[in-house]
């Protein structure tokens, strides 16, 4: 099946439906945190799904100012059979692998890191805490992203809220 073909929303991620599509913000991103210099971002999301019983989801973003790249991050949103609760697995240009658990409802997707992995020669500090939430409302799609390190407890890094366009 091409990527341009519509394919049929698996019934067990359903609940997921509402996030499905690609997702921009030209800038408008926001990130801080105590050890760096606040920033403006934008990023592209795009959650979609081949049939199977997950969504599959990439995240890009880049420099607002200088549209240099920034974060890369890919992965799977699967949900346990029977129940709301989901698991989201990504894979980052950083070096870093996750799994984050939470719930999904009404439009809303709250997950929390459960194992985080990185390269041998990542550099300090070590992330030891993410969580987010995406949250849609009408046309518009919202992330928070919060994270705690071996050197800061857990804060908000990142909020950007993108526009639907495909």
């Amino acid at each position: 099946m091409s990527k341009s073909e519509a394919p049929v929303v698996h019934e067990m991620i359903q609940p997921l439906a509402w996030i499905l599509g690609k997702w921009r913000a030209e800038e408008g991103g926001s990130g801080q945190y105590p050890t760096i210099n606040n920033f403006e971002y934008g990023e592209e999301a795009e959650f979609f799904t081949v049939g199977q019983p997950n969504v599959q989801f990439s995240l890009y973003s880049w420099n607002a100012q200088s549209k240099i790249p920034l974060h890369r991050e890919i992965g799977f949103i699967r949900i346990k059979p029977g129940t709301n609760k989901i698991a989201l697995i990504s894979a980052q240009n950083s070096g870093v692998t996750d799994i984050e658990e939470g719930e999904v409802k009404d439009g809303e997707l709250t997950v929390e890191t459960t194992t985080i992995h990185r390269i041998s020669f990542s550099k300090e500090p070590e992330t030891k805490k993410v969580v987010r939430t995406f949250q849609r409302t009408g046309d518009e799609l919202k992330q928070v992203l919060s994270m705690e390190t071996s050197r800061t407890p857990l804060t908000e890094h990142l909020s950007i809220t993108y526009k639907k366009v495909d």
